[in-house]
C-alpha cells in the first residue's frame, strides 16, 4: 500500500492541478482523435458518436499502456531500494497496477458521463448486460501489461536500449490496435494481426459492453487469454531470476 501511494501521489505532486490531469489526458486526447480521425480522415466509429469512440478505446488502453509503462522501469527506478533491504520485489510492479487502476477509475468516470450524456440525447448508444465482465477485462488488461512490463523490466538490467524503445514501442503498439478504428475495417486479409495482438479484443470487447457496438470474437479473445497467460508466466520467470543478481549490473 506504502507503494501504490507513493506511485499515486508522484504523479501530481507539486502540480497546480492534481488530479485533473488525469481528467484532462483523456479529454484533450479524444478531442485530437475526433478532429484528425474522425473529421479529417473521416475513419468510421461503426456508427457511434466520435468522441463516445475514442473515449473508450483512449481510456481502455490508458490502463494498460500505463500498467506496461510503469513496470518496465521497475528494476532501474528502484535499485537503490533493492539495494538495501529485501522485500519481494514483485510487489513493485503490482502496486503500479493497482495505482494505474486508480487512474482508470479516475477516468472511467468521467467516460460513464459521456456515456450517460449521450444516451440521454437519444444517440445510437446503449450498454450491454456484459458490463458484467468489466472485472474481468481490467484483470486481464493488468496481468498483460504486468507480464510485459516486467519482462522488459527485467531484459533493461542488461540492455539498456530498450528503455528506449518501450516509448515509441507502445506508442506503436496503440496504432496496431483499434483504439482509432474498429476491427471491423480491417480487410479480411489482416484479421490475423489481431488475433496476435493480445490487447486488440479487450479493446474491442470494453467499447462493445458500454456502447453496444464492435466485433467480439470468440477465438481471438480466446488466443488473446492464452497469450496473456503465457506472457504473464514467462515474466514472472524471467523476473525472479534476475531479482537474485539484477545489483550486479544495474
Amino acid at each position: 500500500m506504502l507503494f501504490v501511494r507513493r506511485d499515486f501521489v508522484s504523479v501530481y505532486k507539486q502540480t497546480i492541478l492534481g488530479p485533473v490531469w488525469f481528467l484532462l489526458q483523456p479529454l484533450f486526447t479524444t478531442v485530437v482523435f475526433t478532429i484528425i480521425f474522425g473529421r479529417i480522415a473521416k475513419i468510421p466509429t461503426d456508427g457511434l458518436p466520435q468522441p463516445l469512440f475514442y473515449m473508450a478505446g483512449v481510456v481502455a488502453w490508458g490502463y494498460f499502456s500505463g500498467c506496461l509503462n510503469k513496470t518496465s522501469t521497475t528494476f532501474v527506478s528502484n535499485a537503490s531500494i533493492f539495494g538495501k533491504v529485501y522485500f519481494p520485489r514483485l510487489t513493485v510492479p503490482i502496486a503500479n497496477v493497482i495505482s494505474s487502476l486508480i487512474t482508470f477509475a479516475i477516468q472511467f468516470a468521467l467516460f460513464l458521463c459521456f456515456v450517460g450524456y449521450y444516451i440521454a440525447s437519444g444517440a445510437a448508444v446503449r450498454m450491454t448486460p456484459l458490463v458484467l465482465f468489466l472485472p474481468l477485462l481490467l484483470f486481464q488488461m493488468a496481468i498483460l501489461g504486468l507480464g510485459f512490463g516486467i519482462i522488459v523490466s527485467s531484459l533493461t538490467t542488461k540492455y539498456r536500449d530498450l528503455t528506449q524503445l518501450v516509448g515509441f514501442g507502445v506508442q506503436l503498439w496503440m496504432y496496431a490496435t483499434p483504439v482509432v478504428y474498429p476491427i471491423s475495417r480491417i480487410p479480411d486479409k489482416w484479421q490475423w494481426i489481431v488475433s496476435l495482438n493480445p490487447i486488440a479484443p479487450v479493446i474491442e470487447a470494453f467499447r462493445y459492453i458500454f456502447l453496444g457496438a464492435g466485433t467480439v470474437n470468440a477465438l481471438q479473445m480466446g488466443m488473446s487469454v492464452g497469450i496473456t497467460l503465457l506472457v504473464l508466466f514467462v515474466g514472472i520467470v524471467l523476473f525472479s531470476r534476475i531479482e537474485k543478481s539484477f545489483m550486479d549490473t544495474v
